[in-house]
């Protein structure tokens, strides 16, 4: 069929869809425009940057902080090994001390139950008795202090009740007579001291 023969309805249709056509490509192209310049906005731009920005700070804040927990707790390690280090050294000698205490113990027995008048005994007597001045000097050096409560106030956790006594003559938790003298070492108790403890005699 020709152009001229064409029916006047079809002519008007066929516009009709030229038109909207061009419509919606006038459309779509003003949509891409409209797109385009907001993409390009520098209001936009800013804003994204922006929080970027406080995007950034905030991993930065957070490993700041990771970074202080872990220097604390370096700090925290370190400190533990010094006290670790430092008790060491303090309480080393602690079994050696501990083994030497029986031998301090005989020499004071043999010279508390010896015959103190009989003249031949007295140069082995004073010889006993600077040996056991040497080797408490020796060990005081190594932090080992005597515990000899008498006459003091009864304190459990250096010294350990073996009897009690009535007793007016001093006041109630007294320590009377110290059968063995404790031990400690650095302040640590090694050993106690064996007392009898005085108590309020009856009315």
């Amino acid at each position: 069929m020709s152009e001229q023969t064409k029916n006047p309805e079809q002519e008007v249709e066929l516009n009709e869809e030229i038109s909207k056509m061009q419509a919606d490509v006038e459309a779509a192209v003003e949509a891409a425009d409209q797109h385009a310049e907001e993409e390009q906005s520098p209001e936009a731009e800013i804003a994204m940057l922006y929080a970027e920005l406080e995007a950034a700070k905030q991993t930065i804040a957070d490993q700041k902080d990771g970074v202080v927990r872990a220097a604390a707790d370096v700090d925290n390690i370190r400190r533990r090994a010094a006290q670790d280090v430092e008790k060491a050294h303090k309480f080393a000698l602690e079994k050696f001390a501990n083994e030497l205490l029986p031998v301090i113990d005989n020499l004071e027995r043999a010279i508390e139950f010896s015959d103190k008048e009989n003249e031949t005994l007295k140069p082995l007597l004073e010889g006993i008795d600077m040996t056991v001045k040497s080797f408490n000097d020796a060990v005081a050096k190594f932090g080992v202090e005597i515990v000899n409560p008498q006459g003091e106030q009864f304190n459990p956790d250096f010294h350990q009740a073996m009897s009690i006594q009535p007793s007016n003559d001093v006041t109630p938790n007294t320590v009377l007579a110290v059968m063995q003298k404790g031990y400690t070492l650095n302040g640590r108790l090694l050993r106690p001291a064996m007392v009898m403890v005085s108590k309020a005699a009856d009315a």
